[in-house]
C-alpha cells in the first residue's frame, strides 16, 4: 500500500516556546496570524485537551469562508501538539498535524509536521497555506 503524502516545515521564531505555545491554543492569539495575510473575519475556538476541539475560520481574499477543526490527540504544553485536520467542505480528508517547539537560544525551533493527506495536490496546496500562514506567525513575533 503506498503511503499518502506528508510535508514538514521549519521556523525559527524570536519568541520563547510559551509564547509560541499561546499562539497556537489561545483563540485571541490564533486569530492573529492563521490564513492568509490577508484573510478577514478571523474567528478560533480552541479546548486544549486531549479530545478536545479546536476551530479556526477566515474569509480569504478569494472571498471563500475557509473553516478547519480537529480534535487534539497529544498535548505536552509548550512543547508538542498533534490534532487532526479537517476542513468543513471535505471532512472526509482528514489529516493530521504536528507542532514540535524545541528552545533555540533566545527564541523557539517550530517543526511542523502535516501528514496523511488526501492526495499530493493537497500535500502541495497545505504547503503553500501553512507557509503564508506562519510569515505570518513570524511577523508577530518580529
Amino acid at each position: 500500500m503506498a503511503s499518502k503524502p506528508s510535508l514538514a516545515l521549519k521556523r525559527r521564531l524570536k519568541a520563547p516556546p510559551e509564547k509560541v505555545y499561546q499562539a497556537w491554543t489561545v483563540p485571541e492569539k490564533m486569530i492573529g496570524w492563521w490564513g492568509a495575510a490577508d484573510a478577514a473575519s478571523r474567528t478560533a475556538t480552541a479546548d486544549v485537551r486531549v479530545g478536545g476541539r479546536f476551530h479556526v475560520g477566515f474569509r480569504g481574499n478569494d472571498g471563500d469562508q475557509h473553516d478547519v477543526s480537529g480534535i487534539y490527540r497529544e498535548i505536552v504544553p509548550n512543547r508538542k501538539l498533534v490534532f487532526s485536520w479537517a476542513w468543513r467542505t471535505t471532512p472526509e480528508r482528514e489529516s493530521q498535524v504536528t507542532i514540535d517547539l524545541k528552545p533555540d537560544g533566545d527564541g523557539t525551533l517550530l517543526t511542523l509536521t502535516h501528514e496523511q493527506f488526501f492526495d499530493q495536490k493537497a500535500c502541495d496546496d497545505h504547503r503553500i497555506g501553512w507557509n503564508r500562514a506562519l510569515d505570518n506567525l513570524e511577523r508577530t513575533f518580529a
